[in-house]
């Protein structure tokens, strides 16, 4: 997960100030060494690093934070805010041209992950009521345009090729007037990328940027490359001026240094974060919300969006009228697992749960995931009759269903026993207060 090191050990700093009780100047220089030591494993830029601190301690040594009732959760307070202003202070949404036609030109180094974060902008904007098209300016990479015409495919998104043309500018200046003709309202332009900075490389850029005038340039990083990537965007800030970033691969980075940084070095702010290799897996960044989740608050707001994303109001339904007839099936059982799936799965969720971060919960997180595995290939290697009626289960149709789903018997007589204890709470929460009802399914998917 991501900054799953830094979370634990801040988690672990601000536990012992709250068993202090009483804090002194000296607790506090103490918590501000081991804050300084967490952030530097976490591959936070040291001049951040440096200025992060400095500011904390200033603002947690005052008089009315010592005298108060509540010193550690003050200090805790000073440590959100000030993780959030370094992270941006505020969600930077994406900007649109006043005209109504809108060029977002996409740049970063070779393999950050630049042109499938091209098909995720545009399932992105298509779900916020945009109409894209993709340009494949990259033609120097092998199968870089094929690359983005699958990607493109994938996000039902067309993609503007010219691939007998040598020159990117003349590609990006076409896609721009046929984007325009056919009534698009939004051009993604993918550019090439090097596996370092470089003069050639930089020079075409600002030539795509002069021919198209992009009303905002996207920078994409890779965050599992922390320090790196920070150069990078020091690089491409100062020649091309970005607009914006878009940090990739944040789910897979355990440190998360780049996150914390790349605000800070570049003074732009942190757009959309990368989760994930589906072309779903691409959320706006807010700072308040990524700072509660390091700190171990939790991230109820995306854990309310996500499922208000899932949501079906006819499944919901026809789940309610069944659970009102009693009719629940193992069907259904499984179909509600696919919803939590769909939803990101349990380690996204948890990871939004106050509370639910260190190695205990990923622990958890692991075993609840192979829990899920083993119900699915159980209830999968179930006949349609059995799925729908589980008293048929015999012995022999159990020791059947072992045999095809690589599970011991007792992992379905579990299975069975919990499903048993689903249906009957949910039978009785039918027949509870309708008020009550009505709200779980308003939030139900």
């Amino acid at each position: 997960m991501a900054f799953e090191g830094l979370s634990e050990k801040l988690q672990g700093v601000f536990k012992k100030l709250r068993g202090k009780g009483v804090l002194t100047e000296t607790d506090i220089d103490e918590a501000m060494r081991e804050v300084k030591l967490a952030l530097l494993e976490a591959d936070v830029n040291f001049k951040v690093v440096k200025q992060f601190v400095a500011d904390v301690r200033a603002k947690s040594v005052g008089q009315d934070v010592l005298k108060s009732l509540t010193p550690a959760q003050q200090v805790v307070k000073i440590v959100q805010d000030e993780l959030v202003g370094l992270m941006g202070g505020t969600n930077s949404r994406l900007t649109y041209s006043p005209r109504g036609f809108t060029t977002l030109m996409l740049v970063g180094l070779q393999g950050t992950g630049k042109t499938t974060t091209c098909g995720k902008l545009a399932g992105y904007l298509k779900a916020n009521g945009k109409k894209p098209m993709l340009a494949a300016c990259d033609i120097y990479r092998p199968a870089a345009v094929d690359q983005l015409e699958i990607v493109g495919q994938n996000a039902e998104t067309p993609v503007f090729t010219m691939k007998d043309c040598p020159d990117p500018v003349t590609i990006a200046e076409s896609a721009l007037r046929e984007a325009e003709i056919k009534g698009f309202d939004v051009l993604i332009v993918d550019t090439a990328g090097r596996l370092q900075i470089d003069e050639s490389m930089m020079d075409e850029l600002i030539r795509i940027k002069k021919a198209v005038k992009p009303h905002e340039i996207l920078l994409v990083l890779d965050a599992m490359t922390g320090q790196d990537a920070i150069n990078a965007a020091i690089g491409f800030n100062e020649a091309l001026g970005i607009d914006g970033i878009i940090m990739t691969k944040l789910d897979g980075d355990a440190r998360g240094g780049a996150a914390l940084s790349a605000k800070s070095v570049t003074q732009r702010p942190i757009k959309f974060i990368g989760v994930g290799e589906k072309l779903d897996a691409l959320e706006a960044f807010h700072p308040e919300r990524m700072a509660s989740r390091i700190l171990g608050m939790g991230d109820m707001l995306s854990l309310i969006e996500k499922a208000q994303e899932s949501f079906d109001e006819a499944k919901a339904e026809e789940l309610e009228r069944k659970m009102k007839k009693n009719e629940f099936t193992l069907e259904d059982f499984l179909e509600q697992i696919g919803q939590i799936k769909k939803m990101g799965g349990i380690a996204k969720l948890m990871d939004m749960l106050p509370g639910m971060s260190g190695r205990a919960a990923i622990t958890e997180i692991e075993s609840g995931e192979q829990e899920f595995k083993r119900m699915e290939a159980i209830i999968n290697s179930m006949t349609k009759a059995e799925r729908r009626e589980p008293s048929i289960l015999n012995a022999s149709r159990r020791k059947r269903i072992a045999a095809g789903s690589g599970q011991s018997i007792s992992k379905i007589n579990n299975l069975i026993k919990r499903y048993e204890e689903a249906r009957k709470m949910m039978r009785q929460f039918m027949t509870g207060p309708k008020h009550a009802r009505n709200k779980l399914f308003r939030g139900l998917s």
